[in-house]
């Protein structure tokens, strides 16, 4: 395949990347955009493959083979309540990548430097790109790999701890070691006199010792950001991801890397910004601390929660002429979508308006309702954002909260001293009767207290959100 083809073949596949970003931003245009993502990265493949100066042919194949297979095992047993953990770990493999593509690269310029012109002449692919590489090129080659390996490094344990954290193996509350912030700010100056060092001809222990920072960075880093913020964090480790891609691409002198990892690095930024935006919250202050410091205790919560059973919720939705029903990760963890969509559906057969109101931070990872809700076929015009139906509770007979508690908890609006003070949040509680869907009493996946529970005009619905909704199903009219 000659540098025509596969140039052209880059570009196809880069236009076809931008078309897929382009068309995920709508529910009904997402599954057009994915075939547009899977041809694209066919193609590039392809074209890399059989690129010119590319051997080992035996060895590719093995690999791919090898990550098809794990990849589709993987896949076909994950469940959607555990995609935002997949997506995390996901992260940790290009970031890991980049580390090792780094180390290559550098390996890689120190045997070509020790060669004469002759043997350089031989050389084909990235070692061909590094003999015809001057002394200008190579310095800043010096740069980029460290970069690479840093991102890659801080992406790489980044996203280890926020797998564990999404799969609850890891604490979900906000934990920073003695000396907080110093200690990340202290590792980043090392990285920056390392990057010095490294520069001018230091040599690999500086590579080393940087990339054991970075790990350090990326690793107390997400420790430091509390569980009410993880969707963030998986969005920022998105970018994260994509500006190492980016960097790798730098490294090998691949141009479509480069765009991909651009356009992936920069949704990304613009996914947290606006994910921060909705949350009214700073986005450096999300990466550097997260939830937990307050300026004084938490405001007192008076009353007791009072249970309800499915005859009582019945009944009210037998009477209630219009319904808005608030998901959240609890039904992704009983996987009680389709019990919702049947629920919707009878109850729009009955002559009822039914709406959901998706809050842009619902569960743990961005989109997560809406996936689930197009999973369980629910009409997209009914599934409205929080900007859209936050003015209507107040107009609303019944409002059903499942498995929600951050995103309905009204001490965003009331208690200064709450961690989420000034969180935009989904006003349910304005509504003339709330039932909350939930599995026992405790505090939601952040640890906050909910004072929505104790309202009067709130009722509990224990138990497992699927159980729940089938005991309930029978009941209504």
């Amino acid at each position: 395949m000659t540098i025509g083809i596969v140039s052209a073949a880059y570009v196809s596949a880069a236009v076809l990347f931008i078309l897929s970003l382009g068309g995920l931003s709508g529910q009904e245009s997402a599954k057009r955009a994915v075939w547009y993502g899977i041809v694209g990265m066919a193609l590039a493949v392809i074209a890399t493959i059989f690129g010119p100066g590319i051997g080992h042919w035996f060895i590719i194949v093995l690999m791919i083979a090898g990550g098809s297979v794990l990849g589709y095992y993987v896949a076909s047993r994950v469940q959607m309540t555990e995609m935002p953990q997949l997506v995390a770990a996901l992260h940790s493999f290009v970031g890991l990548a980049a580390v090792f593509i780094g180390y290559n690269a550098h390996v890689e310029a120190g045997r070509v430097a020790a060669m004469d012109e002759t043997a350089r002449a031989a050389l084909e692919g990235f070692s061909a790109i590094l003999a015809h590489k001057d002394a200008v090129e190579l310095a800043i080659m010096k740069v980029e790999v460290f970069l690479g390996v840093f991102i890659g490094a801080v992406t790489f344990t980044g996203s280890v701890v926020a797998f564990g954290k999404l799969a609850g193996k890891v604490d979900g509350k906000a934990k920073k070691l003695p000396g907080g912030h110093l200690l990340n700010a202290g590792a980043a100056l090392l990285s920056v006199i390392l990057l010095i060092a490294y520069f001018n001809g230091a040599g690999a222990w500086t590579l080393i010792l940087m990339t054991l920072a970075a790990f350090f960075i990326g690793y107390h880093l997400i420790m430091g950001i509390g569980g009410a913020d993880m969707p963030v964090v998986v969005s920022m480790l998105n970018s994260y991801s994509g500006w190492a891609a980016a960097a790798i691409g730098f490294t090998l002198g691949n141009d479509l890397l480069i765009v991909t990892g651009a356009l992936v690095g920069s949704s990304g930024a613009i996914l947290s910004y606006i994910m921060c935006k909705a949350m009214n919250r700073s986005f450096v202050s999300v990466i550097l601390g997260g939830f937990g410091g307050t300026a004084g205790p938490a405001m007192e919560i008076s009353g007791e929660q009072v249970a309800i059973d499915a005859d009582g919720v019945a009944a009210a939705l037998n009477d209630a002429d219009s319904v808005i029903i608030v998901p959240g990760y609890g039904m992704a963890v009983a996987q009680a979508q389709q019990s919702v969509s049947e629920l919707t559906r009878k109850l729009r057969a009955a002559g009822k308006t039914v709406r959901f109101a998706i809050h842009p931070v619902a569960g743990r990872l961005p989109g997560h309702m809406n996936v689930l809700l197009a999973e369980a076929k629910v009409p997209y015009d009914i599934v409205l954002e929080m900007d859209e139906i936050n003015e209507d509770f107040p107009s609303t007979d019944v409002v059903i909260v499942i498995g929600s508690n951050d995103i309905v908890n009204p001490a965003a609006q009331d208690d200064p001293n709450s961690p989420i003070a000034g969180m935009p949040v989904l006003e349910v509680w304005k509504a003339k009767l709330v039932i909350v869907s939930k599995r026992g009493q405790g505090t939601g996946y952040s640890g906050i207290e909910n004072p929505l529970f104790y309202k009067d005009n709130t009722r509990m619905f224990y138990g497992d959100a699927k159980k729940s909704l089938d005991a309930l199903l029978p009941l209504i009219d």
